[in-house]
């Protein structure tokens, strides 16, 4: 089946909300299947693909549609007022490699299908209602997250145009250009849309975590957004040798080093997790140099990302320097360096406690218990809140995590969460 023809079926089938949804995210699924789980690249062909079908179905059902200058889309119901003053809600379509099918793109279906009922039923709201849908949110493919969101607001610096893929090795530049992206344009580092036009920010998304699981509960209401202190990577240099003919005493090993701090990142964060601190610290990325690696062989330097993350600035700052001093101690105790990159910094967010009420009473008339929760993950909200806009954020019950192939959103949880969506964009506009 083709986009054409799909676009046809949805628009026949996208007011019986089950099965519009169901539709649109089996096309997505089919699309963007790699073999193990869905890869829609960012800047690349499949997600291009994903916003293509998107922009079909918006079409289709009359709403009007618009890009920026780094290729984020809009589709718009317009109101009452013009877009003076507008409701934004939106999400992403990238997803890492071989992850699942609802990252992000519940957060799009959940838009698209609000503003097509809205403009099914003739409702004309008071505020435009506008979603977007952002370019290149995971950090998977150039090491940063949110580049379409920091892009509309003009964040992207200078340097974040040299950014290499992590597949291809071509510049972040190379890459939106080859997307349509008008690069001279986001390089004067303005913001592509006022943010004093925008009334509210409101994002649908998949939890990342066990949460909503373990509480047997289909919606969660976000309170704040998880800061980072993020090195891309962390060299530790000691001195190669033979497995065989250098005594374990006078090594000078960079695996075990590097082990043995990342062994004392974790005690030290139980520690201050059991002190009432909020912390997680991860270590995605661990590697010797491919290009002389043995069996036999003393490594003399590894590689290492390090992702520090809570929800206090003071708790970020305070760990990294902590991590900072302590690789110094290990490396006097084993005769090794360890050279940091420049750290990502990515600051916690509190969303709008305006907007989170909104989204509780709703819940109550709905009958709709929905638990107030702290994501651990960084989103989209948080650039649009960091920017001074209201946001908020809803979460949908996801069971088996993200970011792998076996994210397991129920459809029924999906509904509940798009109605409370549906009914939060008409109380802000």
């Amino acid at each position: 089946m083709n986009v054409s023809e799909s676009s046809l079926m949805l628009q026949l089938s996208m007011f019986d909300t089950a099965a519009g949804a169901a539709f649109l995210f089996r096309e997505l699924a089919q699309m963007s299947y790699d073999g193990v789980g869905i890869t829609r690249e960012s800047y690349g062909s499949t997600e291009q693909a994903a916003i293509e079908l998107v922009k079909i179905v918006a079409r289709s059902s009359g709403l009007a549609v618009e890009s920026d200058a780094a290729s984020n889309f809009f589709i718009s119901l317009p109101g009452t007022c013009g877009d003076e003053s507008f409701v934004l809600c939106g999400s992403h379509l990238d997803s890492v490699p071989h992850g699942g099918n609802y990252d992000g793109a519940a957060g799009v279906v959940a838009g698209l299908m609000c503003l097509c009922r809205m403009r099914h039923l003739g409702i004309v709201p008071r505020r435009t209602i506008k979603l977007v849908v952002l370019r290149a949110e995971e950090s998977a493919w150039f090491g940063k997250p949110c580049i379409g969101s920091s892009a509309l607001m003009g964040q992207l610096k200078k340097e974040d145009f040299d950014l290499k893929h992590r597949l291809t090795g071509k510049s972040l530049s190379e890459s939106m250009s080859a997307a349509g992206v008008q690069i001279e344009k986001l390089l004067q580092a303005h913001p592509l849309i006022d943010p004093r036009q925008i009334a509210a920010y409101l994002e649908l998304h998949i939890e990342q975590g066990p949460v909503l699981i373990s509480k047997d509960k289909p919606v969660g209401i976000v309170s704040g957004i998880r800061g980072n202190r993020r090195h891309r990577r962390i060299v530790c240099k000691g001195e190669a040798g033979h497995s065989g003919a250098v005594p374990q005493c006078l090594r000078h090993d960079a695996v075990l080093a590097t082990a043995d701090l990342l062994v004392r990142l974790e005690r030290r964060s139980l520690e201050m997790l059991d002190l009432g601190y909020d912390l997680v610290v991860t270590s995605g990325i661990v590697n010797t140099n491919p290009d002389d690696q043995a069996i036999t062989r003393i490594a003399g330097e590894v590689t290492f990302s390090l992702d520090i993350r809570s929800q206090s600035k003071e708790t970020l700052d305070c760990f990294h320097s902590w991590v900072v001093e302590e690789s110094k101690i290990v490396g006097i105790e084993r005769g090794v360096t360890f050279e940091f990159d420049a750290p990502d910094l990515f600051e916690p967010v509190l969303l709008d406690r305006g907007l989170i009420e909104t989204l509780r009473k709703l819940c109550e008339r709905f009958d709709l218990e929905a638990p107030v929760m702290a994501s651990g993950a960084g989103h989209d909200a948080a650039i649009f809140a960091n920017s001074g806009i209201p946001s908020a954020m809803i979460f949908v019950r996801n069971e088996n995590g993200s970011h792998n192939p076996d994210e397991a959103m129920e459809l029924d949880d999906f509904l509940r969460a798009t109605q409370l969506l549906y009914a939060a964009l008409l109380e802000v506009a």
